[in-house]
Parts: C-alpha cells; structure tokens; sequence
C-alpha cells in the first residue's frame, strides 16, 4: 500500500512520546509499503532530520509552524470553542499543502496521529483515514483537575477538559480510531458511545531495550524517566520526592532517587540535592534502565499507557507505578509493575523490592515475559498494518 502518516511533531529523534511511537511503526511498515510523511516543524533542528526520515518514508513534507504562531493560534480561544491542543496546531500552510498532496498521489489510507490533527482529513470520506490516539485526552485532562492547583490553572483546565470532551466527538468521522488500552477505549465508549473504536498499544524496540542480565543484587538506586517538562512527569518526580522519598529512606537511607529526562523545568532542577540526582537528557537510556534497582512511575494524572514502565520492564527491571496507564497493561499487581496509589502504600511496596533481591528479580522476569510476547514494535506494527489494510478494503 501507499500510506501517508500526518503528525504534530517530527517524529525525529524517536526518544519518547509520539515521536517514539510513529518512528517505530513506520520503520517496520515500511518494509512492506510505500510511506510518505507530512509533519510540522516547528524549529531549525527538527528541519535538519529530513535525511534522517528519508530512510523510512518515500517522501518527506515539513509545513513550519514556529512556536511564536503557535501561541498567537491560541489567543482565537476567546471566541472558538476548540480545546487549545487544536488551536495551537491551527495551521493554513498544512491544509494548503496536505491539499497538493492528496491531489498528487493516491493514497491507500492515511494514519492521523493526535486529536491535534484531526481536523485535516475529518471531512476527507473519500480517503480511507485512521485517527490514532496517544490516549483519551479527555480523560487525561479529568484527572489533571483532580490533583490540586491554584484557581487560575484549574480554570483553564476545566475549561479545557470540556472543550475536549465535546471534541472528541470527531473521532466518529474517520473509518477507525484508535487508543493505547482498553482503560482509555473503554472511557471513551462510554461517554462518547464511539463504535469505530480499537486498540493499538504502545510497543518497545527489544532490540534496544533488551534484557541485559540485570544485577539484582544492588538496591540503592530508584529511577524515573520522561520528559521532564511534560506535566504529568513534572509533578510525579516532585510527589515522589515529597510525600513518598522521605518514607523509604527511613528504611533504605542509602538510596539515591535518579530523575533522567530531557528537558528539566526549574521545578525539577530546584529537587537536586544529595541523594537526588537530575541528570538532563540521557543518550543510553536502557544502560540507565539497566542500573536502577526499582523504576518508580508515581503518575497522579494522564492516561494511556506509560513507556518508561513497558521499557523498564522489558530489561527485567521491576516497576512501581501508580494507577495511571496501568489498566492498559492488561496485568496482575505484582506481574512486572506493583501498582499503588496511596503514597505510603507506594513506600512501603518501593522500601520492601528494596529489601529483597529474590523479589526484584522475580518481579523483573515476569514482566520481561509480558513485554516479549505482548508489546513488541513488531507485534504491534502488524496489528497497525491489519487495521490500515481494513480501512482500506484490501486483503492478504
């Protein structure tokens, strides 16, 4: 087939988040298809990943929307009624140009990525079209309200939760959405009684995080990653060192709390101390994965599932997650990742893998068995090719 991917953000380097997702399914469909990418850019460096790219898709197409436009997109929401998240990707040069080439060539299906882009191709039903979720935002933003903030930030996130969630309608004008767990698919059949709805996981490249004969002999290191100028990540490292840390050094004084992810805000870099570490950007992230004793993910708000959990528990390393994505997993507690979500139950489940290297490593193992035979790149870029072929009337 030929297939066209439209994405928010180049998906270039493919370190995390939807740059990871897209770069990975399109490395493995492209074997098999024909794939050509529209994307914006939105600085210098993402224009300089063309060659990059170019190894994947057929061609490459970047519309520029700087970040400075972005924002002035966002000051039309005084009179639209569109949640910000589609303002701020408003753009007449991507129509124009996602226009010229739908006229060109003749494309089998069309892979949206992002509720951000949905309004490209909703009117589009003379192409087969597939709208991939990251997770159901909406949900992502009912529980960003839920977790305490000042009257001026939980104005604009009511209002935005609601601008969504009457947005999210859209997702019935393409011949098939998609979302990464049943949690998020079931959230949205139930408030939006969407039919067209299936699912398609985040994976792991096993090639990259491969299991690396872990030492589960040490337990002096707990480790988080993501970005960390994300939201959800931003306040899930300073909880932890808040309101969970302080609990299991009175058991393990020694342990050191790693924060490694690109990007720190201040709020991040002002949690350094001597037994805190921000490291920035991480080039080797599975070697970091590799040292840490326990990966701890105390998400308090969010939704789909979480990589830095699937990543760390495809090295045999095991995890500590609170609720958010864990559903999604499709796991027992216990079955690689313990899922808590009172913050002293969450100590107490950190302090005693602490205490047990029989325990970290028969944690570890099993979830190393569910990554291999469930989230594997390969495994679900093939059900993406399934659901591509159906939507576009083709068979094996």
């Amino acid at each position: 087939m030929k297939i066209l991917f439209l994405a928010n953000r180049v998906p270039y380097p493919p370190y995390r988040g939807d740059k990871l997702k897209i770069f990975n399914l399109a490395t493995r469909l492209k074997k098999r298809h024909e794939l050509h990418l529209i994307t914006f850019a939105q600085n210098e460096e993402d224009l300089s990943y063309k060659a990059e790219l170019e190894k994947v898709f057929t061609e490459v197409h970047f519309v520029y929307l700087p970040g400075w436009r972005s924002k002035a997109n966002c000051l039309a929401a005084a009179w639209d009624q569109r949640p910000l998240q589609v303002l701020y990707f408003n753009s007449k040069e991507m129509k124009d140009r996602l226009s010229v080439l739908l006229e060109k060539h003749h494309y089998d299906a069309v892979h949206v990525q992002h509720l951000r882009m949905s309004p490209y191709l909703a009117e589009r039903k003379d192409i087969p079209r597939i709208l991939d979720l990251p997770d159901a935002f909406s949900l992502y933003w009912e529980r960003r309200k839920k977790v305490k903030r000042n009257i001026l930030v939980s104005m604009f996130e009511d209002m935005e939760q609601k601008r969504v969630f009457k947005y999210e309608r859209i997702l019935e004008e393409y011949n098939m959405s998609l979302a990464c767990s049943v949690e998020d698919i079931n959230y949205l059949k139930e408030h939006h009684r969407t039919a067209n709805l299936c699912l398609l996981p985040n994976g792991v490249d096993l090639t990259t995080f491969a299991l690396r004969n872990h030492d589960y002999s040490h337990n002096k290191t707990l480790l988080f990653t993501g970005n960390m100028d994300y939201a959800p990540n931003v306040d899930a490292v300073v909880h932890f060192a808040t309101n969970i840390l302080p609990e299991i050094r009175k058991v393990h004084p020694d342990v050191k709390f790693i924060i490694g992810g690109q990007r720190p805000v201040q709020k991040v870099l002002d949690l350094a101390c001597d037994h805190i570490v921000v490291t920035g950007f991480i080039k080797d992230l599975a070697a970091t994965y590799n040292e840490a004793s326990v990966v701890v993910a105390p998400l308090r708000f969010g939704a789909g599932t979480q990589n830095k959990v699937l990543e760390a528990m495809a090295m045999g390393v095991p995890v500590v997650c609170s609720n958010i994505g864990f559903a999604g997993l499709g796991i027992t507690s216990g079955e690689g990742a313990i899922m808590q979500t009172d913050p002293m139950k969450f100590a107490n489940s950190v302090s005693e893998l602490l205490a047990s290297a029989t325990e970290r490593e028969r944690v570890g193992k099993a979830g190393a068995n569910v990554i291999r035979t469930r989230f594997d790149w390969d495994i679900i870029a093939a059900q993406l090719e399934s659901y591509l072929m159906q939507v576009a009337g083709k068979t094996e």
